[in-house]
């Protein structure tokens, strides 16, 4: 069975599918009792098109549909404080449940590494609900090492809520 994904940046027609796979991912979680991370609703095409001005919202197809998307932030400063230009930082990474393969959600994280190190930047980051505990296992399990905390950081449309901050070294430069 084939896993062809094609990503590309999203651009303003995607908005309304970017709101869609947050409110379904947020929908996913909660079925399985994953109630602190995300609700839906919480955000709306002005939240995704102040990211696309500031940062890179990317979108994965397979056969003409979205198979999923991430944000990609080149500064965190509300949950890494001020850092060197040395990462990027994955946010909202999001999968179609509905007709995503399985393996998809790791073949969007290898996108956004390979997006970062060719961006020359050393570090993938990423962070995580403190109580997750699957969460930060799956990235734990794909490479990430939990470097630290971060108590009381704002959301949008939330309440602060406390995060496990984890980081991937990278081969920088490469693509594919």
């Amino acid at each position: 069975m084939k896993n062809d994904l094609h990503f590309r940046l999203a651009d303003d027609t995607d908005l309304p599918t970017l709101v869609r796979l947050r409110d379904d991912a947020a929908r996913w979680m909660l079925a399985r009792g994953i109630t602190g991370q995300w609700q839906p609703g919480e955000l709306d095409e002005d939240h995704f098109r102040r990211i696309m001005a500031s940062g890179e919202v990317w979108i994965a197809e397979a056969d003409g549909r979205p198979a999923g998307a991430w944000e990609l932030w080149w500064a965190d400063e509300d949950a890494w404080g001020p850092q060197p230009p040395v990462a990027g930082y994955v946010h909202r990474l999001m999968v179609d449940r509905t007709g995503a393969r399985p393996g998809t959600g790791r073949r969007l994280l290898r996108a956004a590494e390979q997006r970062v190190a060719a961006a020359g930047r050393a570090f993938v980051r990423l962070d995580c609900l403190a109580g997750n505990a699957a969460l930060s296992a799956y990235y734990v399990n794909d490479g990430y090492r939990v470097v630290g905390h971060k108590a009381g950081k704002q959301q949008p449309g939330g309440v602060p809520k406390s995060f496990t901050l984890l980081e991937k070294a990278l081969q920088v430069g490469r693509e594919g």
